[in-house]
């Protein structure tokens, strides 16, 4: 499905040039950035106005917002202006990336530019200014090295768009018992996002108003087309389609002065019983067009679904950190198989939120096991149908979560891995993943950090980017899964 719901980069170039040095050098690497760019793919707006000054800055940012920058690479091809060039940033309403032009390309005499020292300059003037800005791990280079940067800093600054017009629309309250899907929502002013919190009978009389909708047959239609015969129940498609347009209009009708919406709805125990289903099927299909719709009003892991969902342009899933993989399974399908102990291994579940083209070809939309224990005990399951279960497919994943913990400090955690090619045996959305180091990474991030059990899942490796958008958006607290030979510090030394 096509993804509508991430903005569109527009990446615009500007060249600096600190006036001692000659502007030409500056000129001349930002062309060879161009052409660069161009051999990649990348499409860029090259800013003509070089910035020498501040009245070269102000002419600099409105060329680059009258062509439809949204977001900015600041070229220090010499050694750069470190007032005029940080102000681009204080000026330009949208993520900027700073680079400086590595030497080779002409004599170090009157063809050096000194931009490796001009950068200690830039960066310590954008912290005076206290002006956040991405710095690649090493941002000096070639224009190939820098055509590089820029591609990298899209995704980046793609999610830094979104999260800047998010809104989180939630449908509440959390279930009894599930505290840690909850959390301060101070963290998410702090990033610029906002929330919108109503009851579950606010969607329910929004529902109930959808009936006889027009317009469901339509999405019937694309239901069937998704799924394939025998992969789900028509009598039930209708009150699904009906559901999924109460979310969409929703969503269209409550953006208000954002652009952007992820959903973080409550789905038991009594939504099944009210809306007669359960909407999972419906929440993995938004998902699948950039709309996160996280389970059990999870509003941290909607946001951490999005930003997923920014940097990849993919689906992406909300799964539990569910269960340990049973050791004879792991000695007869992961073993010799795979890189991972026991203790890297483990399943995510959830009961069917992750979109079918995230799922191996068997998947179908079911029942939910637990909740038709509980309701329908001793009939054929109704209300407690929509699931989308299966197992999940084969891929390079990234684990992560971006949340407010109680005391309001936003932290974070990436992990990078695989789901296995192997059948999980079991019910619901499920995969076995495999993460190294996830034994230690469990006890000492995931429990030592108290995080919630809920873990965002992109569909890629995608550490890099969140770990330069994390630190952009100032968490100071990132964790990650370590190798053996670098210990956490509450990690027992003698164990």
């Amino acid at each position: 499905m096509e993804m509508t719901n991430i903005p569109n980069v527009r990446l615009g170039l500007i060249a600096v040039s600190r006036d001692c040095f000659p502007i030409e050098l500056s000129e001349s690497r930002r062309a060879a950035i161009a052409r660069a760019c161009e051999d990649r793919g990348l499409d860029i707006v090259v800013v003509g106005k070089t910035v020498e000054s501040e009245l070269d800055m102000l002419a600099a940012v409105k060329e680059a917002e009258e062509a439809g920058c949204n977001a900015l690479t600041v070229f220090l091809g010499n050694f750069g202006p470190e007032t005029p060039e940080t102000e681009i940033a204080q000026h330009f309403d949208g993520p900027c990336m700073f680079v400086g032009a590595a030497e080779g390309d002409g004599d170090l005499v009157n063809g050096r530019g000194d931009a490796y020292c001009g950068m200690l300059n830039c960066s310590y003037n954008l912290g005076m200014r206290h002006i956040p800005a991405y710095l690649p791990e090493y941002p000096v280079g070639t224009a190939e090295d820098i055509a590089a940067m820029m591609e990298d800093f899209v995704p980046v600054a793609r999610a830094i768009l979104g999260l800047k017009d998010l809104k989180i629309i939630t449908f509440g309250p959390r279930p009894q018992d599930f505290f840690a899907c909850n959390a301060p929502i101070k963290g998410l002013y702090e990033l610029g996002v906002e929330i919108e919190e109503n009851s579950e009978l606010d969607l329910l009389v929004s529902f109930r108003e959808h009936a006889g909708d027009p317009r469901i047959k339509d999405v019937c239609d694309d239901m069937a087309a998704e799924m394939g015969e025998g992969k789900f129940y028509p009598d039930l498609s209708a009150r699904l389609a009906q559901f999924e347009l109460t979310l969409l209009d929703w969503a269209e009708q409550h953006k208000g002065s954002k652009k952007y919406v992820a959903f973080a709805d409550k789905c038991w125990p009594a939504f099944p019983t009210e809306f007669g289903f359960e909407p999972c099927y419906v929440n993995s299909r938004l998902a699948s067009r950039g709309i996160p719709v996280s389970c059990e009003v999870d509003i941290y892991g909607a946001l951490s679904e999005y930003i997923g969902a920014c940097l990849t342009q993919d689906a992406v899933t909300l799964l539990d950190i569910n269960n340990t993989v049973p050791q004879q399974m792991w000695e007869s399908e992961i073993k010799g198989r795979y890189d991972y102990e026991l203790t890297d291994t483990f399943m995510g579940f959830h009961c069917g939120n992750t979109p079918s083209c995230k799922m191996c070809a068997d998947r179908a939309v079911k029942f939910q096991l637990i909740q038709h224990r509980n309701l329908e005990p001793d009939r054929e399951p109704d209300i407690t149908r929509g699931t989308l279960e299966g197992d999940i497919a084969a891929s390079p994943i990234t684990f992560y979560r971006l949340q407010c913990d109680s005391e309001g400090v936003l932290r974070a955690y990436i992990a990078e891995g695989e789901t296995l090619d192997v059948r999980a045996n079991s019910f619901g959305g499920i995969g076995v993943f495999g993460i190294h180091e996830m034994g230690r990474f469990y006890r000492h991030v995931l429990l030592e950090k108290r995080y919630p059990h809920h873990g965002a899942v992109a569909f890629d490796h995608v550490g890099k980017s969140l770990w330069s958008l994390f630190r952009f958006l100032g968490v100071q607290d990132v964790q990650y899964n370590r190798p053996k030979s670098l210990p956490y510090p509450t990690e027992n030394p003698f164990a």
